[in-house]
């Protein structure tokens, strides 16, 4: 006859609840983590891309500003300048996109 009292019933539910809550804490806290990750990601991929552009720029300048270089010359590093900028920015496009699906909840 001595079966579990209605408080004992309780208690086990309240630890149950306690430890689905504390779980929930920690799942919450994990995607915290990530939306950080996520921010400092993103940020690293444009100082990246600002950087690239700036390096770019000042050769384009230099470039640009040279007496030494033919104009044959010239053009054909201006191709390749353009589709170095057009690199740094479908890397910049890819990597942003990756990063930020990469944490979409479900």
């Amino acid at each position: 006859m001595g079966g579990p009292s209605e408080r004992e019933y309780k208690e086990k539910l309240g630890k149950i609840k306690q430890k689905l809550d504390k779980r929930a804490v920690d799942i919450k806290n994990e995607f915290a983590k990530f939306e950080k990750a996520k921010v400092e990601m993103l940020k690293k991929t444009k100082e990246m891309k600002h950087e690239a552009e700036h390096e770019v720029s000042k050769i384009e300048e230099e470039i640009t500003k040279s007496k030494d270089l033919a104009p044959e010359s010239k053009q054909r590093l201006r191709l390749e300048i353009d589709a170095i900028k057009s690199e740094i920015h479908e890397s910049y496009s890819e990597l942003e996109i990756r990063i930020t699906e990469a944490i979409v909840p479900a």
